[in-house]
């Protein structure tokens, strides 16, 4: 009778060696180096010449290898093959030989000349009864894989199951962890190009609010104080918003920004910077992709704000005078669409006492509350209307706050930004 065996079971040696290897298994690995320690045991333990290790991915019902002896990754659905039985029935499969069995694919030995002989496939189920993988090892130094082989195997399977459970959830919290840490830095980033103050411009009330949906986002705003020929003081004003957001559409629109930054050394021309900035997104992104954008100069000697519009809108003057709300579209397509979009500038917006021009973003149109009902036009219009006499600051504060309210909790799913300008008496 083999000494490794006593009705068909280990011996108290081989116990100790299970044991052994469940201690290493329960040390810290990463999922690559645990893999390849559950083979290197399993086939010194075993006596096998060979082994393999094939992850369950559930989504796609296959089975999955990046470490086996000897072979490249293999990858096959759970309807096929030995391993792919195991996997379904979650049941030992000790075949003793694999040439008599119709179950054994013997493409895989045509391809490397390697002769497999007999094999035993274990299920891996760890916590909460989850298949995690199968484990299978080939050609024992005997004949065939006996029935102490199958325990053994089995003992070796739970243990390194959960093992490769832990590995996969440290691996997971690693990698989110690492994200994290990479969101954190692109959000930093992106908050300190946004002014750090708003410039002064004089007989004008300016106010901004800018809160990505995710940790970064996919609007963007800038301030910047211009001087014409005769030293006049204008400020230019600009907005951005990305299809979609998160850190690709962050990535678009910081690059807007710097675009402006760089294009305003060579000129003050709103036309101009539009369209080397287009030309250049035209090249860079996908088609999928585009960017809305507001691009204006705001003369306080003359109250006068000219612009371009491309895909932003709508924008809202309110005329103190009749206090009422006027209502812009764009004034032609977004950016990065079009390689020569048509750049007719529109009428300018005449700034009266008392005057509002109001810039935002599509997450204010468009924040829902949980029944799918739009913030809308119409609410916007209402807010701005009702505190049109308080301080830029103090309306911004009051669109925001009636916005929240609208939504009475729902989630923020887009960027929300504001920029408003009112003139003072």
């Amino acid at each position: 009778m083999n000494n490794r065996v006593q009705d068909g079971q280990p011996d108290a040696e081989m116990l100790l060696r299970v044991l052994d290897v469940a201690r290493k298994l329960a040390a810290p690995h990463e999922l690559k180096e645990l893999l390849e320690l559950v083979i290197a045991v399993g086939r010194e333990v075993l006596t096998a010449d060979r082994g393999s290790v094939f992850l369950y991915d559930a989504e796609r019902r296959e089975l999955y290898s990046t470490v086996a002896t000897g072979e490249k990754e293999i990858r096959f659905s759970v309807d096929f093959g030995i391993a792919g039985e195991c996997a379904r029935t979650q049941t030992i499969i000790n075949v003793p030989d694999c040439y008599a069995d119709p179950r054994f694919n013997r493409d895989i030995d045509k391809k490397t000349g390697y002769r497999t002989r007999s094999s035993l496939t274990v299920p891996l189920i760890g916590l909460e009864d989850e298949l995690v993988g199968v484990t299978q090892m080939l050609n024992p130094s005997k004949p065939a894989f006996d029935e102490a082989d199958e325990r053994i195997a089995e003992a070796l399977a739970s243990q390194a199951a959960v093992a490769i459970q832990r590995a996969r959830l440290l691996e997971a919290q690693i990698v989110k962890m690492k994200l994290e840490r990479d969101l954190d830095l692109a959000r930093q980033i992106q908050l300190n190009v946004l002014p750090k103050e708003i410039p002064e411009c004089v007989g004008y009330d300016v106010a901004s609010f800018s809160r990505p949906a995710d940790e970064t986002g996919g609007d963007i705003y800038d301030l910047v104080t211009l001087h014409d020929k005769s030293g006049n003081s204008q400020l230019m004003i600009m907005l951005a918003d990305a299809t979609g957001h998160g850190i690709g559409a962050a990535l678009s629109v910081t690059q807007s920004r710097a675009m402006l930054r760089i294009g305003l050394r060579f000129s003050h021309k709103i036309d101009e910077l539009l369209t080397n900035i287009n030309s250049q997104l035209t090249e860079d992104l996908a088609a999928n992709r585009f960017i809305t954008a507001f691009l204006g100069i705001l003369d306080p000697a003359r109250n006068r704000l000219d612009y371009h519009a491309p895909g932003q809108g709508p924008l809202l003057h309110y005329r103190a005078a009749k206090r009422e709300c006027v209502w812009f579209s764009a004034s032609t397509v977004p950016l990065g669409i079009l390689d020569d979009p048509p750049f007719e500038e529109p009428p300018p917006i005449e700034m009266a006492p008392g005057d509002l021009f109001v810039l935002l973003t599509d997450g204010f149109y468009e924040y829902q509350d949980a029944t799918g009902d739009q913030f809308g036009d119409d609410r916007v219009g209402a807010v701005i209307t009702e505190n049109a006499e308080e301080s830029a600051q103090q309306i911004v504060d009051a669109l925001l706050e009636a916005t929240m309210h609208f939504a009475a909790g729902a989630p923020q799913m887009d960027d929300l930004t504001a920029v408003i300008v009112k003139r003072v008496e």
